[in-house]
């Protein structure tokens, strides 16, 4: 590379930084933070529209993008938008990603006067809801393509594609359906994008993919009405301890998995080296780990990373904020398994209907709540040692790869629908409390993330890139 292009690279890495230290990035995520975009709540639709027109749209423009807002194929359900920057249809094409809505405020159990609604600079985090899911993520990333393309006077040296959904914290209806019925114009060699956590907040990380996630409910009514123990007890059916026995035959009292059809496939061997030894936790801010909890054998990082759980997420029967002398009459349980590649997720519930029948529950109801399939592009594609080598060069240090995020996002759009090769470039920790009170982003993580996109976004313009990866990417394949 020569000393002009080293230093028009280092150039543009400078420009983004410097909207961190001048205070516009600051005041841009600000402004984006004072949207409600709540998609769970009906009443903030105004501004969930007005995020992409008065936020985004503009933006995007500036940064000399076609856009058009599209209908959600699932009626009712917020809009999309689509972007497109095209200087050469013979370039390499990018396609990014990013959600604009959040999860509810919850404003009166923020800390310390804190608002959701309001970007709050404390200690090296900056407090706001959004800021770490995902308003922050894409902030990072739409910021260091400007700086690029200021650096480069106006060019990027390839073609970008964006897609923007307003409803991923609900499950993102609409998402696959719009990939598919747009699948022309998304049409794209290269899939990079920001969401979810970093491995530590001190680690930067690439991940190739994400667990999938199946929720389903189990419900048990009996029809009695709610009957005095006293007067009924010891002689008519307590949902609440049949439908306990029926959890306790898929997840033991470690967190062990006893049913065979929730278990994951055996980890391929190039993966579970990768992940065996990443550090989990440990932060004097992490919630404390059961180093005996979950399926036996494995390190704590293959369990999180490379295994199948599941996991009680609502659990409710009776009152126990006013308990009364009183059998209930009906006991409920929300469920969810979160799967590696590989797991036969759509059969799950028939297979769990012959389960609980085979034991004795068929009284209990299954409710299906849908979910994703699970992604993992294979660690050896060109394009993952392409990311992970402009990050190192950005930071001067070892950037770590995860298969797969132990989360869950909608990559499967991207990969299976789209059939493109996926890397995620996370601009948040796992103790960001996204989705709870106190979500924040770190100002250390914001400048790292800034300089990191910035500089792929710039490899990505020179000869070499094209040539290396228009091959790679005819020849590469998503394996396992």
């Amino acid at each position: 590379m020569t000393t002009e292009a080293k230093t028009s690279r280092d150039l543009a890495i400078q420009l983004a930084t410097s909207s961190l230290s001048s205070g516009i990035f600051f005041d841009s995520l600000s402004k984006r933070i004072q949207y409600r975009t709540v998609s769970q709540d009906p009443n903030c639709r105004a501004d969930i529209d007005r995020y992409l027109d008065i936020e985004i749209t503009p933006l995007l423009h500036t940064l000399g993008f076609r856009t058009r807002i599209l209908e959600n194929p699932k009626p009712g359900k917020p809009p999309l938008l689509i972007g497109e920057r095209i200087e050469d249809p013979a370039l390499l094409t990018l396609l990014t990603y990013g959600h604009g809505d959040v999860t509810e405020g919850q404003e009166e159990l923020w800390p310390d006067n804190l608002s959701p609604w309001e970007l709050t600079p404390r200690n090296g985090r900056w407090y706001g809801r959004g800021t770490a899911d995902n308003k922050g993520q894409h902030s990072i990333n739409l910021t260091a393509l400007a700086a690029v393309l200021k650096a480069r006077d106006g060019k990027l040296g390839y073609n970008i594609k964006i897609l923007f959904e307003m409803s991923e914290e609900v499950g993102s209806p609409g998402l696959e359906e719009t990939c598919r019925l747009y699948a022309d114009e998304l049409k794209a060699d290269l899939f990079l994008a920001s969401d979810g956590p970093r491995i530590r907040h001190d680690l930067p990380t690439i991940f190739l993919g994400s667990r999938g996630v199946c929720q389903f409910r189990l419900i048990l009514n009996t029809g009695n009405g709610v009957r005095h123990s006293g007067n009924w007890g010891g002689i008519i059916t307590n949902p609440a301890i049949v439908l306990s026995h029926a959890l306790a035959t898929l997840v033991s009292s470690s967190g062990e998995l006893q049913a065979d059809f929730l278990k994951a496939p055996a980890l391929p061997q190039h993966v579970s080296m990768l992940i065996r030894d990443l550090p989990v936790g440990g932060e004097t801010f992490d919630p404390e780990l059961n180093p005996n909890w979950g399926q036996p054998g494995l390190t704590i990082a293959e369990r999180l990373y490379g295994n199948n759980t599941l996991e009680i997420v609502g659990l409710s029967s009776g009152r126990t904020d006013k308990p009364v002398g009183a059998i209930p009459e009906k006991a409920e349980a929300i469920c969810q398994l979160r799967f590696v590649r590989g797991t036969d997720w759509k059969s799950v519930e028939t297979k769990l209907r012959e389960h609980l029948d085979d034991r004795g529950f068929e009284a209990i109801e299954i409710k299906s709540e849908g979910g994703y399939d699970a992604t993992r592009l294979d660690p050896t594609h060109p394009w993952v040692g392409f990311v992970e080598q402009s990050a190192q060069r950005s930071l001067e240090q070892p950037i770590s790869v995860l298969p797969n995020l132990g989360g869950t996002i909608p990559n499967h759009c991207f990969a299976d629908v789209l059939g493109l090769p996926t890397v995620w470039l996370p601009h948040s920790y796992p103790s960001c409390d996204q989705h709870a009170p106190g979500e924040h982003l770190l100002e250390e993580v914001v400048s790292q993330g800034l300089k990191i996109a910035t500089g792929i976004f710039w490899d990505l313009g020179e000869p070499s890139a094209h040539t290396q990866l228009t091959h790679s990417t005819q020849s590469a394949s998503s394996k396992p």
